[in-house]
């Protein structure tokens, strides 16, 4: 913004002198219509501004900045003014000050305020990240507790309608054999009531084993995996090709769980929902320690935008249970699914 040519003039050759590799291309204005037209062409790297301007100024075309919210930076490029008014002009939103007796810094001059300008982006860049990962974050302890509280229904509900009732009947027999009239009687109550005992106990041990099966601790990822895969299909009459590959390492973290836990959930779903005649799982042990499960059905499929395309109900809530405990667990889930295709499921944890 220069109302002299010949200032502009003298500008771009102080320019190519002080930095000859760099090429500049100057576009004039000298009043507010032409400003704002330059800036809706766009595309110029920094506003240079003469401070006497009869028919502009340096806080008219600021002003006009920030009712566009654009952040361009501004340099005032003028003869020499009072040290108050530099200052002011320069609390007003100027980036910088420089008089046209020292032109030859100009271009270290635009090249400050273009990379303060580059480090302000950038921090507005991951500022708009983290409040987006902030609003992830709600959104999954938000779901976190819905998922918790699921969990510890379905607990519950497997005490109460499977051991409670064992333990219940036991019991009942145990009373019955104490008030039995003959011995006889009391042995038929009491070995009714030790069979109840030991059908507790496999009750205790399936219950152990889904929340966190032993072999996990003891013998690894591998083994537990192939278990769990085989105890779920084989009473289904589904066939499983299990396959792994990497090396496990030694210590198995909380990943080693969730991965497991996933395949449980994926497997049960093949066998409610799939029709399914063979599944094959694979796990994958990557750098990083990470872990990879794939999960791969020829059952009937479905339509996965109509299944997860609204919100968590009972007919998807297997799936967006999956999904959560891989984002909390800071993985990634993939769900591959048509009708009649089968489904495949990848997990990256």
């Amino acid at each position: 913004m220069e109302d002299n040519p010949d200032d502009v003039e003298l500008m771009g050759i102080a320019l190519e002198q002080a930095d000859p590799r760099r090429e500049y291309q100057l576009h004039r204005v000298d009043e507010p219509d032409a400003f704002v037209a330059a800036l809706d062409e766009g595309g110029f790297d920094a506003i240079l501004c003469d401070f006497n301007l009869p028919r502009f100024s340096p806080y008219a075309a600021l002003q006009i900045l920030v009712t566009r919210n654009c952040g361009t930076p501004l340099v005032v490029v003028t003869r020499a003014i009072g040290e108050e008014a530099a200052v002011h002009v320069l609390r007003c939103g100027a980036k910088d000050y420089l008089t046209k007796d020292k032109l030859g810094t100009l271009p270290q001059v635009i090249e400050r305020v273009m990379t303060e300008r580059r480090r302000v982006r950038e921090q507005e860049r991951l500022t708009h990240q983290l409040h987006d990962a902030y609003r992830r974050l709600k959104k999954l302890s938000a779901r976190l507790v819905v998922a918790q509280e699921r969990e510890r229904f379905l607990i519950s509900r497997e005490l109460h309608d499977e051991l409670g009732q064992t333990l219940t009947g036991m019991v009942i027999h145990l009373h019955a054999a104490s008030r039995a009239p003959d011995e006889r009687e009391a042995s038929r109550h009491r070995d009714t009531a030790m069979q109840m005992a030991q059908t507790a106990v496999k009750q205790v041990r399936t219950l152990s084993f889904s929340l966190r099966p032993a072999q996990l601790d003891l013998l690894g990822l591998v083994t537990a995996a192939q278990s769990a895969a085989h105890r779920i299909t084989d009473a289904a009459g589904i066939v499983c090709r299990f396959s792994s590959r990497g090396t496990e390492p030694k210590s198995l973290g909380e990943t080693a769980s969730v991965a497991l836990r996933l395949l449980q959930e994926a497997l049960n779903n093949v066998v409610r929902h799939s029709h399914a005649a063979t599944v094959h799982v694979r796990l994958r042990f990557l750098p990083g320690e990470r872990i990879g499960l794939l999960v791969l059905d020829d059952g009937v499929g479905f339509d996965k935008h109509e299944l997860l395309g609204g919100t968590p109900s009972e007919r998807n809530v297997g799936l967006y249970g999956m999904i959560e405990r891989t984002e909390l667990a800071g993985g990634r889930l993939h769900i591959r699914a048509r009708p009649g295709h089968g489904v495949a499921i990848r997990a990256i944890l």
